[in-house]
Formats: C-alpha cells, sequence, structure tokens
C-alpha cells in the first residue's frame, strides 16, 4: 500500500461524525449546509438529466459553463477571464487542487502551505512528492506577515498553496496581503495556486479579492471556485479552475488523466446558477451571517466566547482562557456529555501545535443551533473543569 495513504488515521471529520451518531448528537463539525440549496437550480439539473446530453461532455467543460464561469467573474469580481483559454471544469474543487499539484510539483520541489490549513493538502502535496513547508497562523486575526513569507519561501519554492476566504479560521485576506504574496514570489519559480472555493461566504460587507485581481500575480496563479459552496450544494462537486493559458495548458492534462469530465446536467445546472442576480448572493450571505451571529450570541451566553469570523461556515471558540489546552479531548467531551460534536482546530496543524481552538459550523437551521446552544449552556460548568 502506498505509505502517503495507508499510514493517514482515521479523519477527524469521520471520528467525530460517528461519535455524533453514537451519541446522537447535534453535529456541527462537519461542513456543510441545513438547506437544500435553490430550487431553481436543483430544477435545471433534473431537467438536463431527463432532456439534456448525458454522454461525455468536452475534457474542459460545456462552453456555456466556462462562458458563465468567466461572466460571473467579472460580473462580481472584475476579473477579465479568457473563457476559451483560461476556464476549466473540474469534479469538484478538490480533484482541482489535485490535479494542479500533480501538473506543477516534481519531487523535491518545495509547497507552501498555510496553518490551519484544509485537510486534504498535506496528503496530495506528499504523494505528489513535494516537500511542505509551513507559515503557521494563530488566533484571534490569523494574519501572516511579510518576515514569515521570506522564512518560508526559497528558491525551491515551486508551489504556495493560499486557502482565502481561510477554513477553518474564517479569516479573509484582501489585496495589501495578497500583494504581500506576490512580493514574497517575485523573481522566484513558484506558483500561487489559491483555494477560493468560499469566494462569496464572506460578511459585514466585506468583497473578495481573487489572487487573479493583482497583477503581479495574474500570470502565475491558478483560481480554483465552487459551486458547491456557491450554492450551498456541497454534494454536486462541480470546480471551476482559472489560469493563464500556459498553466491551464498543463492542468488540463492532469485532470484529463483524473476524472477527465463532470456530469453535464449538473455543469448546465450551474451555468444558469452563475448567472443569477446579484441580489441573490447578497441574500445567501446576509442568511449566513444572521446564522454567524446567532451561534455567536449563543456560544458567548454559554461561556464560550467566538473568535471573529470574516467568511466560510465556521466559528472558532479559543479554550486557552478557561485553562483548557487539549481541543481533541475538549470535542470527545462535548459530543458525550453535552451532545454537540464540533472539529478540534490541532488536526489542520501537521504536528497539532496548535492545540487550544475548536471549530463549530453555524451553516445550519435556527431550529439546529439553538438546540445545540441549549445543550451547551446545560453542559458548560462541567466542561470547564
Amino acid at each position: 500500500m502506498n505509505p502517503i495513504f495507508a499510514g493517514l488515521p482515521v479523519s477527524i471529520f469521520e471520528e467525530m461524525s460517528a461519535l455524533a451518531r453514537e451519541h446522537q448528537a447535534i453535529n456541527l463539525g462537519q461542513g456543510f449546509p441545513d438547506d437544500p440549496g435553490p430550487e431553481d437550480v436543483r430544477r435545471k439539473a433534473a431537467e438536463a438529466v431527463v432532456s439534456g446530453w448525458n454522454q461525455y461532455p468536452p475534457m474542459l467543460g460545456l462552453p456555456e459553463l466556462r462562458q458563465a464561469v468567466a461572466r460571473h467573474y467579472l460580473d462580481h469580481q472584475g476579473l477579465e477571464v479568457d473563457a476559451a483559454r483560461e476556464v476549466m471544469v473540474t469534479s469538484g474543487a478538490t480533484e482541482a487542487l489535485a490535479g494542479a499539484l500533480l501538473a506543477l510539483v516534481e519531487p523535491g520541489d518545495e509547497v507552501v502551505l498555510f496553518e490551519p490549513a484544509y485537510d486534504a493538502y498535506l496528503p496530495l502535496v506528499r504523494r505528489a512528492g513535494g516537500v511542505p513547508r509551513f507559515v503557521k497562523l494563530a488566533p484571534p486575526d490569523w494574519r501572516f506577515t511579510a518576515a514569515q513569507l521570506a522564512e518560508a519561501i526559497t528558491p525551491r519554492t515551486r508551489v504556495v498553496l493560499l486557502n482565502n476566504p481561510q477554513n477553518p479560521s474564517g479569516a479573509v485576506y484582501g489585496p495589501a496581503e495578497l500583494q504581500l504574496l506576490a512580493d514574497a514570489t517575485a523573481g522566484t519559480r513558484a506558483i500561487v495556486v489559491a483555494d477560493e472555493v468560499w469566494e462569496h461566504v464572506v460578511f459585514d460587507g466585506r468583497r473578495h479579492t481573487s489572487v487573479l485581481a493583482i497583477p503581479d500575480l495574474r500570470a502565475r496563479s491558478v483560481k480554483i471556485g465552487s459551486a458547491g459552496k456557491i450554492f450551498c450544494l456541497t454534494g454536486w462537486k462541480v470546480g471551476f479552475v482559472v489560469a493563464a493559458p500556459e498553466l491551464l495548458k498543463v492542468l488540463a492534462k492532469a485532470h484529463q488523466y483524473i476524472t477527465f469530465t463532470t456530469p453535464p446536467n449538473l455543469q448546465s445546472a450551474v451555468a444558469y446558477g452563475l448567472g443569477k442576480p446579484a441580489a441573490h448572493f447578497e441574500a445567501m450571505r446576509e442568511d449566513l451571517q444572521a446564522r454567524r451571529d446567532r451561534l455567536a450570541r449563543g456560544l458567548g451566553a454559554a461561556g464560550l466566547a467566538a473568535l471573529p469570523t470574516e467568511g466560510t461556515y465556521f466559528l472558532n471558540v479559543d479554550l486557552a482562557p478557561m485553562g483548557l489546552r487539549d481541543d481533541a479531548a475538549f470535542c470527545r467531551r462535548l459530543v458525550a456529555e453535552a451532545g454537540v460534536a464540533a472539529i478540534p482546530v490541532s488536526a489542520f496543524y501537521a504536528d497539532a501545535s496548535m492545540r487550544s481552538v475548536v471549530r463549530f459550523c453555524f451553516a445550519k437551521n435556527d431550529a439546529t443551533l439553538d438546540g445545540a446552544v441549549a445543550r451547551l449552556s446545560e453542559a458548560a460548568p462541567r466542561l470547564a473543569r
């Protein structure tokens, strides 16, 4: 067996979900919404599977979806994108990430990762033969500095993998921080792979800034998006890759031998959805922001003060002020004693060096959030000991 995958432990998501089922707990661990997603988009998928084309679509994606991606990014982010030469459709963002790493990284190349990091990054980097180098982020603001980038980026750096907005921290990085990244990689062979799947899930009037909006990065960056996150349809697994033509040619060759293509009915539905008016996306953000604030108030009342979150579906609580320093142990107690499942953020660090932060998903309906808060409030005095 390949030791990179065979040697991996059971994922923390699988462990906590199993414990949630065992204890009949409210699961605020995994990041998926209770909402079924926009009905008109789902109906378009149903119509397309009955009446549309169900054989192989083009390897790069349906032209209608690639054009819709380019129009969407022009309308919402001001990006000029060539649909025919710079856009590719993938079977989810994780496939796009895997393909990008396999296409760009040779054995011994260094890949810079920002921790806490989405759990798929590190094994994919290692399977591609890459050598990880880490930039460690810390609460409460989870920002990175020019000094950290200068230490992590070397002549052997081939890829800098940035998640923005950042899961699990909820940080959103703007033009100034992206320019730090541009300056740090100037004159190197580094390609920035930007996992921007949460680009529409930003709060408090923020607007997402893509890595492609930074002139110094435009020709040497790969932007990855996700219809699953944009439309709260996490099971659909439709991703987008946008990159300069010379980069996309290589990325497409990796994609060709991983999944080759993506269900055409879902592509048609996503193309339709991307053309929805701006008010739809504003309403989605407002709804999720209200849920964020509802859970934050409830956590605070239970004695678990939430850290600020600027984007994504997640709120974090730092246990250190309570004198607790083992987030994994706390989460196991939480699910057993309070009947609420959360995720220890230490699972997003290669060395589990950050051990005091717990992540809760707020993309749930009010009844679910209120039920979780009631359980947490009742159990809080015991959990603090």
